[in-house]
């Protein structure tokens, strides 16, 4: 599974350098001079990070295979992604991954089934996309916060929703 740790957003000045949406708690460990980096959508990489700036409070980046602004533009909007098995789980118990997450079972306080978690979203709010167990129903978008996802068990497979009225209702 890929996980995402940036999004280039625009060309930065004229020799090719783009400003990237830094995605990861870990800027300095994934963002590696002399690393290739993959993207997606796939044919648009993978780039091979040769310099990297902080410039007022963004993160830029400069790769061999773009050498001026117009192929900094056509990159507008790549994702640049690592694989989930090079990442290392994290210490803190109240942390995951999107990739610990995908897949858990979802069980209310009451223990009734709610589905699997197929995605999550980063929008404003993180959000656990729950495809649920029942026949015809769509999926359920529940807001990633602790009062309304007070468990999550990674090792057992399941997570606990403690949903306000009308959060699973279709």
């Amino acid at each position: 599974m890929q996980l995402v740790v940036g999004r280039i957003r625009r060309p930065h000045g004229i020799r090719g350098d783009v400003s990237v949406e830094v995605r990861t708690d870990d800027p300095g460990g994934r963002f590696v001079v002399g690393t290739p980096m993959r993207t997606d959508p796939a044919d648009r990489g993978p780039l091979t990070l040769t310099a990297k700036r902080w410039h007022a409070g963004g993160l830029i980046l400069a790769f061999a295979e773009i050498a001026d602004r117009n192929a900094a533009e056509d990159l507008r909007g790549t994702w640049l992604v690592v694989d989930s098995g090079e990442v290392a789980p994290t210490d803190d118990p109240d942390e995951f991954h999107d990739h610990e997450l995908i897949g858990l079972t979802a069980v209310t306080a009451d223990g009734e089934p709610v589905g699997e978690v197929t995605r999550v979203l980063h929008h404003g709010q993180d959000l656990l996309v729950i495809q649920p167990a029942g026949p015809g129903r769509g999926e359920l978008l529940v807001p990633f916060v602790s009062a309304i996802v007070p468990e999550v068990n990674v090792a057992a497979g399941r997570l606990v929703i403690d949903p306000p009225p009308g959060l699973l209702e279709p």
